[in-house]
């Protein structure tokens, strides 16, 4: 989901739903329906239209509507959670650690460049809260044990985030500003951008 705009450079994979608002469709730059498996959401009609019932492209200025607003109560819970259990953990540079759940907090951004693994049961919680920007190293793999989930780790940045050529994300990624995800990067979870998400050749489930 995204307030600016999708933009695609093919070949993409994603496996789930994508929208945009209160941008128009038209927003949804380079993507092919093909690349899609799930539903579109656009604001008019101005947006991709898929001819197979696989790939509908819906558009509804209610369920848009409804969907931006939650995205920023989601970005401002995340970000309004108190007496985090680590602050500044590794100065930001938080690549090969193991983490188990909690709230982390950081004044500035991060930087991963080796690993990170998310260690939990399948219950576990993690909140990120990152007052700058993220940018996950080339090739580099965030990585899930003992039944985490991705759907559990929340990621609340207000800068820009950068998923590295090759890398490997795991979260909801709640991003005041852009969201990049490089060449064969791959996502495991949800994008949700304040301004605008860009996708090179490979993507999300």
């Amino acid at each position: 989901m995204s307030k600016a705009g999708i933009t695609n450079v093919p070949d993409s994979i994603i496996t789930g739903d994508i929208g945009t608002s209160p941008i128009t469709g038209a927003a949804l730059t380079a993507l092919s329906c093909s690349e899609i498996t799930g539903t579109i959401y656009v604001v008019d009609a101005a947006g991709p239209r898929c001819s197979d019932t696989d790939t509908p492209t819906i558009s509804t200025s209610p369920i848009l509507s409804q969907a931006i607003l939650d995205m920023g109560v989601a970005y401002t819970d995340a970000a309004g959670r108190t007496n985090p259990d680590e602050i500044e953990l590794g100065a930001g540079n938080i690549g090969g650690r193991t983490l188990v759940p909690g709230l982390y907090k950081w004044s500035t951004g991060l930087t991963i460049m080796s690993d990170l693994t998310f260690s939990g049961s399948e219950d576990s919680v993690w909140i990120f809260q990152v007052s700058g920007t993220v940018n996950l190293g080339s090739g580099v793999e965030i990585k899930t044990e003992l039944g985490a989930q991705a759907k559990n780790i929340f990621w609340q940045v207000t800068g820009a985030v950068v998923l590295g050529t090759n890398s490997h994300f795991e979260g909801v990624l709640l991003g005041w500003t852009s969201i990049a995800v490089l060449t064969d990067a791959s996502v495991n979870g949800q994008l949700f951008a304040h301004t605008a998400v860009t996708l090179q050749k490979k993507c999300c489930h």
